[in-house]
Protein backbone atom coordinates (compact mmCIF):
# COMPACT_ATOMS: atom_id res chain seq x y z
CA UNK A 1 0.00 0.00 0.00
CA UNK A 2 1.06 3.46 -0.92
CA UNK A 3 2.04 6.05 1.69
CA UNK A 4 -0.04 9.61 1.76
CA UNK A 5 3.71 11.10 0.76
CA UNK A 6 4.20 8.64 -2.64
CA UNK A 7 0.58 9.52 -3.59
CA UNK A 8 0.95 12.72 -4.03
CA UNK A 9 4.66 12.37 -5.91
CA UNK A 10 4.17 10.82 -9.35
CA UNK A 11 6.61 10.35 -11.60
CA UNK A 12 6.47 11.65 -14.85
CA UNK A 13 10.24 11.37 -16.31
CA UNK A 14 13.44 10.27 -14.88
CA UNK A 15 16.85 10.53 -16.37
CA UNK A 16 18.59 7.43 -16.08
CA UNK A 17 21.76 8.37 -18.23
CA UNK A 18 22.63 10.66 -15.49
CA UNK A 19 23.00 8.16 -12.90
CA UNK A 20 25.46 6.43 -14.99
CA UNK A 21 27.38 9.10 -16.79
CA UNK A 22 27.68 11.28 -13.07
CA UNK A 23 28.57 11.20 -9.31
CA UNK A 24 25.07 12.79 -8.10
CA UNK A 25 26.76 14.44 -4.78
CA UNK A 26 23.61 16.46 -3.71
CA UNK A 27 20.25 16.73 -4.97
CA UNK A 28 17.52 20.46 -4.82
CA UNK A 29 13.74 19.97 -5.59
CA UNK A 30 13.18 23.00 -7.65
CA UNK A 31 9.63 24.11 -9.44
CA UNK A 32 9.38 25.60 -12.64
CA UNK A 33 8.30 28.31 -14.78
CA UNK A 34 5.94 26.53 -17.46
CA UNK A 35 3.22 27.48 -19.66
CA UNK A 36 -0.47 26.04 -19.73
CA UNK A 37 0.09 24.09 -22.52
CA UNK A 38 2.86 22.52 -21.48
CA UNK A 39 1.50 21.49 -18.17
CA UNK A 40 -1.26 19.65 -19.64
CA UNK A 41 1.47 17.74 -21.90
CA UNK A 42 3.58 17.09 -18.94
CA UNK A 43 0.54 15.21 -17.42
CA UNK A 44 -0.14 13.33 -20.44
CA UNK A 45 3.96 12.22 -20.21
CA UNK A 46 5.06 13.85 -22.80
CA UNK A 47 8.25 15.01 -21.05
CA UNK A 48 11.67 13.40 -21.35
CA UNK A 49 15.00 15.09 -19.75
CA UNK A 50 17.56 12.96 -21.88
CA UNK A 51 20.84 15.27 -22.51
CA UNK A 52 19.09 18.18 -20.46
CA UNK A 53 21.18 20.19 -18.18
CA UNK A 54 21.07 23.43 -15.96
CA UNK A 55 22.67 26.47 -15.46
CA UNK A 56 22.98 29.84 -13.51
CA UNK A 57 22.84 33.10 -15.24
CA UNK A 58 22.45 36.16 -13.92
CA UNK A 59 21.52 34.72 -10.34
CA UNK A 60 18.90 32.88 -11.76
CA UNK A 61 18.64 28.63 -12.35
CA UNK A 62 17.76 27.73 -16.30
CA UNK A 63 16.90 24.39 -17.47
CA UNK A 64 17.80 23.21 -21.04
CA UNK A 65 17.53 20.47 -23.42
CA UNK A 66 14.39 19.47 -21.12
CA UNK A 67 11.75 18.14 -24.61
CA UNK A 68 7.95 18.91 -23.77
CA UNK A 69 5.76 17.46 -26.51
CA UNK A 70 3.70 19.73 -28.07
CA UNK A 71 0.08 19.01 -26.32
CA UNK A 72 -2.30 17.13 -28.58
CA UNK A 73 -5.62 19.06 -27.89
CA UNK A 74 -3.96 22.37 -28.26
CA UNK A 75 -5.79 25.15 -30.39
CA UNK A 76 -3.67 28.36 -31.56
CA UNK A 77 -1.22 28.48 -28.72
CA UNK A 78 1.74 26.35 -28.95
CA UNK A 79 5.49 26.55 -27.45
CA UNK A 80 8.24 25.58 -28.66
CA UNK A 81 8.99 22.11 -27.17
CA UNK A 82 12.94 22.55 -26.23
CA UNK A 83 13.07 25.81 -24.90
CA UNK A 84 14.87 26.93 -21.86
CA UNK A 85 12.59 27.37 -18.97
CA UNK A 86 13.25 28.76 -15.39
CA UNK A 87 13.86 26.96 -12.18
CA UNK A 88 12.31 28.36 -8.83
CA UNK A 89 14.75 27.96 -5.99
CA UNK A 90 15.30 30.03 -3.10
CA UNK A 91 18.26 32.06 -2.82
CA UNK A 92 20.31 30.76 -0.69
CA UNK A 93 19.79 27.51 -2.84
CA UNK A 94 21.20 29.15 -5.81
CA UNK A 95 24.02 31.00 -3.83
CA UNK A 96 25.12 27.03 -3.05
CA UNK A 97 24.88 26.15 -6.36
CA UNK A 98 26.88 28.74 -7.96
CA UNK A 99 29.61 28.15 -5.16
CA UNK A 100 30.11 24.46 -5.92
CA UNK A 101 29.76 25.00 -10.04
CA UNK A 102 32.28 27.38 -10.20
CA UNK A 103 35.20 26.50 -7.90
CA UNK A 104 34.56 22.54 -7.96
CA UNK A 105 33.73 22.16 -11.70
CA UNK A 106 30.40 20.90 -10.93
CA UNK A 107 27.49 20.31 -13.03
CA UNK A 108 24.11 20.64 -12.38
CA UNK A 109 21.85 17.89 -13.91
CA UNK A 110 17.85 17.30 -13.83
CA UNK A 111 17.38 13.95 -12.70
CA UNK A 112 13.74 13.56 -12.26
CA UNK A 113 10.23 15.19 -12.95
CA UNK A 114 7.23 14.61 -11.06
CA UNK A 115 4.28 16.17 -9.73
CA UNK A 116 3.71 16.89 -6.25
CA UNK A 117 0.78 17.96 -4.95
CA UNK A 118 -0.73 18.95 -8.37
CA UNK A 119 2.71 20.94 -9.41
CA UNK A 120 5.05 20.17 -11.22
CA UNK A 121 8.60 19.63 -9.71
CA UNK A 122 12.15 19.03 -10.98
CA UNK A 123 14.60 17.03 -8.89
CA UNK A 124 18.35 18.60 -9.79
CA UNK A 125 21.71 17.15 -8.40
CA UNK A 126 24.84 18.67 -8.53
CA UNK A 127 27.01 16.04 -10.04
CA UNK A 128 30.99 15.25 -10.70
CA UNK A 129 31.55 13.93 -14.21
CA UNK A 130 32.39 10.00 -14.17
CA UNK A 131 35.63 8.80 -16.06
CA UNK A 132 35.17 5.81 -18.15
CA UNK A 133 36.84 3.44 -15.81
CA UNK A 134 34.27 4.59 -12.96
CA UNK A 135 31.60 3.62 -15.29
CA UNK A 136 32.75 0.32 -15.66
CA UNK A 137 33.31 -0.17 -11.97
CA UNK A 138 29.55 0.86 -11.49
CA UNK A 139 28.65 -1.78 -14.13
CA UNK A 140 31.00 -4.08 -12.30
CA UNK A 141 29.48 -3.68 -8.94
CA UNK A 142 25.79 -3.93 -10.35
CA UNK A 143 26.55 -7.18 -11.54
CA UNK A 144 28.32 -8.97 -8.36
CA UNK A 145 25.48 -7.41 -6.35
CA UNK A 146 22.86 -9.01 -8.68
CA UNK A 147 25.05 -12.29 -8.27
CA UNK A 148 25.02 -12.35 -4.97
CA UNK A 149 21.29 -11.31 -5.01
CA UNK A 150 20.93 -14.55 -7.20
CA UNK A 151 22.26 -16.88 -4.95
CA UNK A 152 21.35 -15.85 -1.94
CA UNK A 153 18.03 -16.80 -2.90
CA UNK A 154 18.71 -20.04 -4.59
CA UNK A 155 19.61 -20.72 -1.06
CA UNK A 156 17.07 -19.70 0.69
CA UNK A 157 15.00 -22.44 -1.67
Amino acid sequence: MKTEREQAQQTIADNRKAHHDYHLVETFEAGIALLGTEVKSIREGGANLRDSFARVEAGEVWIYNVHISPYRNRGYSDHDPKRRRKLLLHRREIRKLIGKTTERGMTIVPTRMYLKNGRVKVAISLAKGKKTHDKRETIKRRETERETRAAVKERRR
